[in-house]
């Protein structure tokens, strides 16, 4: 099959980490977004979803030749909403095209016409012309006269003024695409432009769209709140969002990337402890990044993989952090996290100026400890625990929640930039563990939900895909809600997000709020059924595997 030829502004189908072929287009990066290093790729934003990547080309197909095929192979709800999207983007570009072709011809109608005007103007001002020459002769006196009288009166008018009047745009109403069109500079013009005012740029306004834009894509803005507080700056690399000072924790910077092509590695030598789902894709990225990693995890053998991708193998966690200026910890719970800081462990390789970044979800108390562990050797310490799943992980779209030593946060930017699309500082050690353990804790509850839902609708004598295409045309449509019932539907637990470790951060949210004498029922309710499906062998599954609690 010959090969087919892609362009900016090509609808594709494009194919992202393991997930279904997807609608999207070929668009132009941001700015200061480069092409990953390899083979040929496009950036591609994605109908129906916030999802932008650079998609490799032997990964992308073009949307109409592979419509019907792909049709035929994605059932899914939100798959259907996307080929929607994808119709009515294709209804509006056609009708904008009609409508430019027909502003087009009666553009040049009107042109033709002026010209026309312009050529009879000309030629009578020619025939003034010769009658003046001719008097001119009959009478010196009577002649110069005139010449002055003609003269003074052009040259009341500037250069620019005459052109105005004189241009064949005059008379009649601009076309409605007048915006659209390029207008050549006269060379007054292009003086003026090049003075200060062409050296002065607008800021963006919140309420302006975006230009040339398309109106079933998210453009990369990240909102924190709609407060007028907040300043919204389209991002290029780096994208600051600035709140006023409130009583709560403030959010002092975000740091995202759409997509990981444009990053600058640091020169700093990196170490990573452990290898598993969510481990595994942040050290992939970190190398596909350009960036120069030891690793070293518990089942030696997991190592092997990255020592092939250009990975150094650290034979000890006191090994990796001697020979790097920065390690990343990420392992299973607070017990691991502090095992291997022990013998042969972290704290053997701690000396002033190394720097310790642990990003396993572990409580506030625990990760205090550790930083003072890290700190009293000379060290520096961040907490970088994070948002996702094993997908987002080897997608390089996690969301990176900091807290610590704030330059150490800084230094980490090319790092969190390969692995996340978000990162954010929340202030001292432990308002990140905090924060973490809420966010998963509002997602392990709802997960309990979704699966007592389906159990109850199961129970009832109603149909689960019928429920879950409700639910996904409401307000709880998200990708979360997709992509777990069709787990559920199809007997699929193959962990993305292992139920032993939500119900563990169940456990210490629950733990978080008796600190301050918080009631946390539904967490608690939650976590019960957590607890009888880990019972029932299930803690190695994913997190939707909850749903086997409700039917044994």
């Amino acid at each position: 099959m010959a090969a087919v030829s892609l362009r900016l502004g090509d609808l594709v189908w494009g194919k992202l980490g393991r997930y279904p072929p997807w609608p999207g287009k070929i668009v132009n990066p941001p700015k200061d977004l480069k092409k990953p290093r390899g083979k040929k790729c496009f950036f591609v934003k994605f109908f129906g979803t916030e999802d932008h990547a650079w998609i490799k080309v032997e990964q992308l197909k073009p949307y109409h030749p592979h419509k019907e095929e792909m049709i035929k192979i994605n059932k899914g709800k939100r798959f259907q909403q996307a080929v929607d999207a994808v119709e009515e983007f294709l209804r509006k570009t056609k009708g904008k095209d009609q409508a430019s072709s027909h502003n087009s011809s009666e553009e040049k109608n009107r042109r033709n016409s002026s010209e026309e005007r312009g050529k009879q103007s000309a030629g009578e001002e020619k025939r003034k012309a010769s009658l003046s020459e001719g008097k001119l002769k009959k009478g010196t006196g009577e002649g110069k006269k005139r010449v002055s009288s003609v003269s003074s009166e052009r040259g009341s008018k500037s250069p620019l003024k005459r052109a105005q009047d004189q241009s064949p745009r005059k008379r009649g109403r601009p076309p409605k695409d007048e915006k659209d069109l390029t207008i050549p500079e006269s060379s007054t013009v292009k003086r003026v432009m090049t003075g200060t005012v062409a050296g002065f740029k607008w800021p963006p306004s919140v309420s302006e769209p975006v230009k040339d834009s398309d109106p079933h894509f998210h453009h990369f803005l990240l909102s924190q709140t709609e407060k007028p507080a907040v300043c919204y700056q389209a991002i290029t690399k780096k994208l600051k969002v600035c709140e006023e000072e409130t009583g709560s924790t403030s959010i002092q910077a975000a740091d995202s990337t759409a997509v990981n092509g444009s990053i600058t590695p640091t020169d700093k030598k990196i170490g990573f402890l452990g290898l598993g789902l969510m481990g595994s894709g942040i050290v992939s990225n970190l190398l596909k990044m350009g960036h120069t990693v030891t690793v070293w995890n518990r089942t030696a053998e997991k190592c092997d993989l990255f020592i092939q991708e250009g990975a150094r193998l650290g034979r000890t966690p006191a090994e990796v952090v001697s020979t790097c200026d920065i390690t990343f910890a990420c392992v299973s719970d607070p017990k691991a996290a502090k095992d291997v800081l022990g013998p042969s462990g972290v704290l053997q390789g701690i000396r002033p100026g190394k720097c310790y970044v642990d990003m396993s979800t572990v409580d506030a108390d625990t990760v205090t400890e550790l930083a003072q562990v890290i700190v009293s050797r000379g060290g520096r310490f961040l907490e970088a625990p994070v948002s996702g799943n094993q997908q987002l992980s080897n997608d390089g779209m996690l969301v990176i929640l900091a807290a610590g030593d704030r330059g150490l946060y800084e230094d980490c930017s090319s790092c969190f930039q390969a692995m996340g699309k978000t990162s954010f500082f929340l202030g001292e050690v432990g308002n990140a563990a905090k924060m973490m353990l809420i966010v998963n804790m509002v997602q392990g509850s709802f997960m309990a939900t979704i699966a007592e839902g389906l159990t109850l609708a199961q129970v009832t004598g109603q149909s689960q895909q019928t429920l879950l295409d409700i639910l996904n045309q409401g307000q709880l449509a998200s990708i979360f809600l997709d992509q777990k019932c069709q787990n559920i539907l199809q007997g699929n637990f193959k962990p993305d997000f292992y139920l032993k470790y939500i119900q563990k951060d169940l456990r210490l949210a629950i733990a978080l709020g008796d600190s301050v004498n918080h009631p946390t029922p539904m967490a608690a309710a939650a976590n019960e059924v957590y607890k009888r499906a880990k019972a029932l062998d299930q803690s190695d599954n994913d997190m939707s595997a909850v749903y086997r609690a409700y039917i044994h």
